[in-house]
C-alpha cells in the first residue's frame, strides 16, 4: 500500500464519520469514531478495504443509534471474523457486508459464484448469532438461494445437497457440512444507501420477491456460438 492510497483511505473515512455524526449525541458519536479509528488501524496492515469499511460504518451508525453496542471486524474465533457485531441485552446481531465484487476467475459465472459465497457465509455465521443479516449497496442484487428463505424444516435433502456441491465447487474454503447448510438462517437483508449514509432493513421474503421481479425483466436468451457457426 503506497502513501497516496493510505492518505485517501483516511480522508474518506474521516469524511464519512463527519457525515454520519450529524444528529448523534456525544456518546454515540464517540462510539462511532472509535470504530472508524479501528478501521484506520486495520487498513495500515492491509486488513480491510475502503468500500467495505464505509459500508460497515454506515451499518454501525444505525445500530448505535438503536441502542446496540457495536464492533466492526470482530473476531468470533481464530478463523472467523465478522464485519459488524452488535449486542443489545442478550441478543447478538451479526452482519456480513457484501460489496458485490467478483474475482476475475469467475467473470463468466458471477451469479453462481455469488450464490456459493453467500451460502457459505450464511451457513458459517448464522449459528453464532441470535439474528444474522447480509448488507449490500442498494445498487447491488444479492444472489440468495431460495433454500435460505425457507425455514430449515422445509428444506429437502436434495436442495441442501445441491447447495453443498455448489459451495464445494466454487467457494470450498472452508468446506461446509450438510447440517451447516440445512440449519442455517438468514433473518434480514440490509440495503445500504452509501450516497446518503442510510440503511433500510427488509425481510428475506420481501427481498426475494423484489429480486424475482428484476429477474423477470430479463426476457432475452442467447447461446454462445463458435466462429464457424457464423461463417
Amino acid at each position: 500500500m503506497n502513501a497516496q492510497e493510505e492518505d485517501n483511505f483516511e480522508v474518506v473515512i474521516l469524511g464519512i464519520l463527519k457525515r454520519l455524526s450529524r444528529g448523534m449525541n456525544e456518546q454515540s458519536n464517540l462510539r462511532l469514531k472509535s470504530l472508524g479509528e479501528r478501521l484506520l488501524g486495520l487498513h495500515e496492515n492491509a486488513e480491510t478495504d475502503l468500500t467495505q469499511s464505509v459500508m460497515e460504518l454506515i451499518c454501525a451508525r444505525e445500530l448505535i443509534v438503536s441502542g446496540y453496542m457495536v464492533n466492526v471486524e470482530y473476531s468470533l474465533d481464530s478463523n472467523l471474523t465478522c464485519d459488524v457485531h452488535a449486542v443489545k441485552g442478550e441478543g447478538v446481531l451479526i452482519i456480513k457486508v457484501e460489496t458485490g465484487d467478483t474475482p476475475p476467475i469467475h467473470a463468466l459465472n458471477p451469479n453462481s459464484f455469488s450464490q456459493a459465497k453467500i451460502s457459505s457465509k450464511i451457513s458459517r455465521y448464522s449459528p453464532r448469532a441470535s439474528k444474522f443479516g447480509l448488507a449490500t449497496p442498494n445498487s447491488n442484487i444479492l444472489q440468495v438461494p431460495y433454500l435460505f428463505i425457507k425455514p430449515p424444516r422445509d428444506r429437502s435433502e436434495e436442495e441442501v445437497e445441491r447447495i453443498r456441491r455448489l459451495c464445494d465447487k466454487l467457494y470450498p474454503k472452508p468446506p461446509l457440512s450438510f447440517d451447516q447448510i440445512k440449519d442455517a438462517r438468514l433473518h434480514s437483508i440490509v440495503l445500504i444507501d452509501i450516497d446518503h449514509g442510510h440503511t433500510r432493513e427488509i425481510d428475506p421474503e420481501t427481498y426475494q420477491e423484489l429480486q424475482s421481479r428484476v429477474d423477470g425483466l430479463v426476457t432475452y436468451s442467447w447461446k454462445w456460438k463458435d466462429a464457424d457457426a457464423d461463417a
